[in-house]
């Protein structure tokens, strides 16, 4: 006997069985075993069906030697007669040796055959039953037909119908209803293939579970439809619907209806059964043949005598594939070549003839869909045809025959092919073939088997091998899957889903893991279990400097006034996320609150203090709880605050009976809110009068991302409940260490494992099993990941591939194998920080650690755990950078936040701006000390005279000339900011005008920077130190920046003339202004009240300064999309900004910026060196300021000598 791939050993079992087990051995006494295998199945000797453990693996481990037994339980056991094993591979220093032994159980049934015009009809009775089944095993000829069509009363129906190769089931209420109404759902595919497939329908409650072979789906039932399936059918039809002709050929086993076995009542006549059929199952021969790679080949002989009037080759295909060699061959005396191939999923046709121009055909579409489709290639005397599923087709008229001169290739060429007689211009195909004819003339595709005509490699002879593997789909969060034959692809767009499989959601989980990453306030999306079920939903993150809130709205917040009713009434609130979101939200927020405001007259709670309820709301998850308190009352108080504060003005029914109260408060507790509904009792009292407004509902805090535990030894760990990540995991954590390694996670299983570890101070390692051996992933960081900074560690592993990610670093993957195991099984304790063995243990900190979407309560474990600490603080070595504009980082007990109060901003990260427009009777004063305080003596003054000042604003105006600021002391020094006329171009220029010393003259100090009463945004820096002062311009227009310091020119007598000056007001917008580090526009517009600030005229927030500081930014859009393929996950939504827009403005202003801040260096060289001549003689000007306006008096400005003072 030959050793090589095409042995069997086949096993006839004398009748159908149910197979459980096999068992082999090798030859005795021998070096002959097998040490791979695989199985096959068959009812009938032919058709057969290939085992797959998994849904994919095909191959079952065979011996080691000759005498042991290697049994392999099956995971779902195989009703089959025939067994046939194929040994794939053996001992290499012996020959292939076998002995089966299979284990199983006599297996009974009941059959039925159907030749798609038979049918049976079955009359039920009434039958009351607290749940109702339906089950039946089928086998089909077909690739559609009704299976079976089940009527009740009120011409309700149900139908089990093979629609293309899938079950459909149809829920109908009633006749009446047009035909595409029904509810309709589908499971399963590739059910024509003439196995058995089992089919089962149950009545669960409010929803029906179908399940096809493995696959179980869950169908939710309508209201519309519940009473469809409560419903007692009357009468069944069984392989066709008598509204249709849409038949089943087929055959069908053990139709089982609420226990009742109704092939058998036909078997035995019953009254009740119309119809006329063959309980038995017999079925045609089709011989199909698998081209499974790019070695699989199938050889035909063309004949010696091609027929001189013409020619045909007829073929059925089916495959997933859009390309891919069909057939090729030689025309007569090799005078030219013919290609039949697939290509974008239609079927081409090419003959190439030597000084001829090519001849092409194309027929068919969309043929990769794993259907059947017939071919027909028919060549006649100038007549060419193409026919695809004999009703598409195309024509030609060549002058030649396009018949085989000689062999026909399917599928691929020899890969050794020295005569040429055989060129592949094309894909190689993998697919099935069936029913091919040459000439009219079938293929006996068995003696191809058996050698005894043409030759083939590498094929599947007698079965069809292909699956479908995207049923089940592995696609999740209702991604599509699309396959070709050796894999499977998801689109994930707009799921909010991203990676293999549409796993891990593209969206963070709450407001404060946005803020986390740097976003400001705006819309969001955010998913409140990650990778889980509940899907992602718009919602408002209010980024406040101390807290991030999460806002949800709903139908109704304004203000409602009540009409009289006599019946009363309930009002419903509609939330913007649904019953999971909310409840999701609230749980993981530290805290939640929503506004409840009751404007009432004459308006009682009782209807005595211990009566009945007359009004109460709704809140808490699901349908919610009577809740009895309002405003300001406590839980369960039955009263507002007006009661307990006992200033009702009707005490005996706790309620203000003759004035109009407002009755308002904020509700707390978690477990009340949301406030889902208001129920009105009698509101139609004499007088009554009341109103309601409830707010949104907002939380803020997250109690799952600080979350955090410090591992003090290596030997400590925390050990939670095992992982279950069977087909998917995600696992996502930050870490903090001063450790070069160490293991974060490890669970294990007998075999399987996963675990994540910090290998080196620069690697972080991904590691698992699932049976196929391990798989290793890892991201090298390229520096140091020791540095007790927070970095991010996100892992993925599904059925397709394996995922690290580091921080901002690109992912690194790895691919599963195609065809390999695909089940995590682990069965330990999930062990964090550590290792079950107390080994390589992690020594730091491990912070909001989530699995699948849910976050394990680290701090929990941690305070029940020796060696392990709840909590780990040190943020702003992280997040610091975070906070803008002289905002200072505060460790906050489990966060940090941006403390604004020396920044002029504010905001999350004092990057909000803050401006205000002036009009001219507009001003603010700023009192450095207080009002009334004595004035200090000279040695008091000299200890609080500052020595420096650093001052910076912004502003916007078309005023000029305008004093913009005005500093003073209590020795008359000031320091002041104006615009002036200067030249006989009526130029604008900025000006700088101090006096450091009483006893000296001002001066003045000028920028060079002309018409800055142009509309548009300057910045202004001055910083003093001593008597040397600075003055530095940044124009948004001109991208120049002043950084030297102007001529000095001397004054005297200045301070009247400025005085005048602040007489004629300011009309503009001024933000950003600091002193030092103190904002008095901030604390005049935010804190009026608790500020040393003194305000005269209008004053309103603007948002004048908000402008960028680069012209060329990219264009700032408003998105509001929820394409997964096009959001940042790391911006707002509403504040989106394009990428492409992004990086070429940045390029643009990379390029621009160069150039200028070159142009700026040269000058200011040039400039100092100028400046080293003139500044040996520093002219001064007296008392000639050269200030453009008239002399106007204004005693009511004048400056207090009191106090040192702060004037814009």
């Amino acid at each position: 006997m030959d050793s090589d791939e095409y042995q069997w050993l086949e096993v006839d079992l004398g009748e159908r069985k149910q197979v459980t087990a096999v068992a082999t051995q090798g030859r005795y006494g021998s070096s002959d075993w097998q040490t791979a295998y695989r199985l096959m199945f068959s009812d009938a000797g032919h058709n057969w069906r290939q085992y797959r453990q998994e849904g994919s693996i095909g191959v079952f481990s065979g011996n080691s030697n000759a005498d042991s037994v290697v049994q392999h339980k099956l995971q779902q056991p195989v009703v089959t007669r025939y067994v046939r094993l194929v040994p794939l591979h053996w001992n290499p220093k012996g020959r292939i040796g076998l002995r089966l032994e299979t284990y199983g159980c006599p297996y009974n049934s009941d059959v039925v055959s159907l030749d798609g015009h038979s049918s049976l009809c079955f009359r039920l009775s009434p039958m009351q039953m607290s749940s109702r089944s339906l089950f039946v095993k089928f086998k089909s000829m077909k690739n559609s037909g009704v299976l079976l069509h089940t009527e009740g009363q009120n011409d309700h129906s149900l139908t089990l119908e093979l629609n293309e190769g899938r079950l459909l089931l149809l829920l109908r209420k009633g006749r009446s209803l047009p035909l595409s109404s029904p509810h309709t759902v589908s499971l399963s595919s590739l059910l024509d293939d003439q196995h058995w497939h089992r089919v089962a329908v149950e009545h669960r409650s409010n929803h029906l579970n179908l399940t096809v072979d493995k696959s179980t789906m869950r169908v939710d039932l309508e209201f519309l439809l519940a009473d469809v399936v409560l419903v007692v059918f009357l009468q069944m039809h069984v392989g066709a619907d008598q509204s249709s002709n849409r038949n089943f050929h087929g055959c069908l086993e053990n139709l089982v209806y609420n226990g009742l076995n109704l092939v058998e009542l036909a078997k035995h006549k019953d009254p009740r059964v119309d119809g006329n059929v063959t309980f038995s199952c017999s079925e045609p021969v089709f011989v199909a043949v698998t081209f499974t790679g790019p070695r699989s080949l199938l050889i035909l002989p063309g004949g010696s005598d091609p027929p001189s009037v013409g020619g045909s080759v007829r073929l059925q295909f089916r495959t997933w594939n859009k390309e891919g060699l069909l057939l090729t061959y030689d025309l007569p005396k090799r005078e030219g070549t013919v290609w039949l191939y697939l290509s974008q999923a239609s079927l081409h046709l090419q003959v190439h003839k030597p000084d001829r121009a090519p001849l092409e055909l194309r027929a068919g579409s969309a043929l990769s869909d794993g259907q059947w489709h017939s071919v027909d290639l028919i060549s006649g005397q100038e007549h060419l045809t193409l026919t695809v599923d004999k009703d598409e087709g195309a024509q030609a008229s060549p002058s030649f025959l396009v018949t085989p001169g000689g062999r026909l290739f399917f599928g691929g060429c020899p890969t050794k092919e020295t005569n040429m007689e055989c060129r592949n211009l094309f894909r190689h195909f993998q697919g099935c073939m069936r029913l091919i004819t040459v000439n009219n003339q079938p293929v006996d595709l068995i003696k191809v088997q058996q050698r005894m005509m043409g030759d083939f490699t590498n094929l599947q002879i007698d079965m069809c091998g292909i699956i479908d593997r995207c049923s089940p789909s592995h696609c999740e969060h209702e991604g599509s899957c699309s396959q070709t034959w050796s894999t499977f692809h998801c689109n994930c767009s707009n799921t909010g889903y991203s990676g293999a499989t549409c796993h891990s959601s593209i969206y963070e989980q709450s407001c404060e893991a946005y803020k986390h990453k740097g976003n400001t306030s705006g819309f969001y999306y955010i998913d409140v279990d990650g990778s889980g079920p509940i899907k992602p939903h718009r919602m408002f993150c209010n980024m406040t400097e101390d807290k991030t809130w999460t806002v949800i709205r709903h139908n109704n917040t304004e203000l409602t006034r009540i009409h009289p009713s006599p019946e009363g009434g309930q009002i419903y609130f509609e939330y913007a996320a649904n019953e999971e979101q909310l409840y999701k939200m609230i749980d993981q927020s530290e805290r939640c609150e929503q506004e409840v405001t009751y404007h009432c007259r004459k308006t009682p709670l009782l209807n005595t203090p211990d009566g009945s309820l007359l009004r109460w709301w709704i809140g808490g998850p699901g349908a919610g709880v009577k809740q009895s308190s309002w405003g300001g009352g406590l839980m369960g108080s039955q009263q507002c605050s007006c009661s307990l504060q006992e200033n009702c003005d009707d005490l005996g029914h706790h309620t203000n009976s003759s004035v109009w109260a407002i009755d308002s408060g904020v509700l707390t507790n978690k477990e009340s809110l949301p406030v889902r509904s208001l129920v009105l009792g009698d509101i139609q009292i004499p007088g009554f009068q009341s109103a309601y407004k409830v707010g949104p509902l907002h939380c803020h805090g997250d109690k799952n991302i600080w979350n955090a535990a410090f591992f003090d030894m290596e030997t400590s760990y925390l050990h939670f409940p095992t992982f279950h990540g069977e087909l998917s995991a995600d696992i996502s954590f930050l870490f903090k260490t001063t450790s070069s390694s160490g293991v974060f996670l490890e669970n294990l299983g007998i075999r399987d494992f996963i675990r994540i570890e910090l290998s080196s101070a620069t690697e972080v390692l991904f590691s698992f099993d699932v049976g196929n051996g391990p798989l290793k992933v890892s991201v090298k960081a390229g520096f140091p990941l020791n540095d007790n900074r927070w970095h991010h560690i996100q892992a993925e592993r599904n059925v397709k591939e394996a995922s690290l990610r580091l921080d901002g670093l690109p992912a690194a993957t790895q691919e599963a194998p195609a065809d390999g195991h695909i089940h995590l099984q682990l069965n330990s304790q999930l062990f964090i920080g550590g290792t079950a063995s107390r080994q390589k243990g992690f020594r730091g900190c491990i912070r909001s650690l989530r699995l699948n979407g849910i976050t394990l309560d680290l701090e929990d474990r941690a305070r029940i755990t020796p060696g392990v600490q709840a909590g780990c603080p040190g943020h702003c070595s992280t997040y610091g950078s975070l906070c803008q504009n002289f905002g200072r980082c505060e460790e906050g007990k489990k966060s940090f936040s941006c403390n604004c109060g020396s920044s002029a901003y504010t905001g999350a990260f004092c990057d909000e701006d803050v401006s205000v427009s002036f009009k001219s009777e507009t001003s603010i004063r700023y009192y450095f000390e207080d009002e009334t305080a004595v004035k200090p003596n000279r040695s008091i003054i000299s200890d609080m005279t500052s020595r420096a000042e650093s001052i910076s604003l912004s502003f916007r105006t078309s005023q000029s000339p305008a004093l913009l600021l005005y500093v003073s002391s209590y020795l008359r020094e000031y320091l002041a900011l104006v615009l002036n006329e200067q030249g006989e171009f009526s130029f604008y220029e900025l000006e700088v005008r101090y006096k450091m010393d009483s006893s000296k003259d001002a001066e003045i100090l000028k920028s060079k920077v002309k018409n800055f009463s142009n509309q548009q945004l300057h910045s202004v820096s001055i910083s003093r130190v001593a008597e040397g002062v600075t003055l530095q311009v940044y124009s948004i227009l001109l991208l120049i920046t002043h950084a030297v310091i102007i001529h000095f020119f001397k004054s005297a007598l200045v301070n009247p003339e400025l005085a005048q000056l602040s007489s004629l007001g300011f009309t503009g917008c001024l933000s950003a202004v600091l002193f030092n580090s103190i904002s008095p526009v901030k604390a005049a517009l935010l804190h009026p009240d608790t500020s040393p600030v003194a305000i005269t005229g209008p004053l309103v927030r603007s948002s004048c300064g908000s402008t960028s500081v680069n012209p060329y930014a990219a264009e700032t859009t408003r998105h509001l999309s929820d394409q997964s393929g096009s959001e940042r996950t790391g911006q707002p939504l509403a504040n989106a900004i394009r990428r492409d827009s992004a990086l070429i403005g940045g390029l643009i202003a990379v390029v621009i910026f160069g150039i200028v801040s070159a142009l700026v260096i040269l000058a200011r060289f040039l400039y100092r060196r100028r400046g080293t001549c003139q500044n040996q003689e520093v002219k001064k000007q007296r008392d000639n300021p050269g200030l453009a306006f008239t002399n106007k008096t204004s005693s009511q400005n004048g400056l207090a000598e009191s106090q040192k003072e702060y004037f814009i």
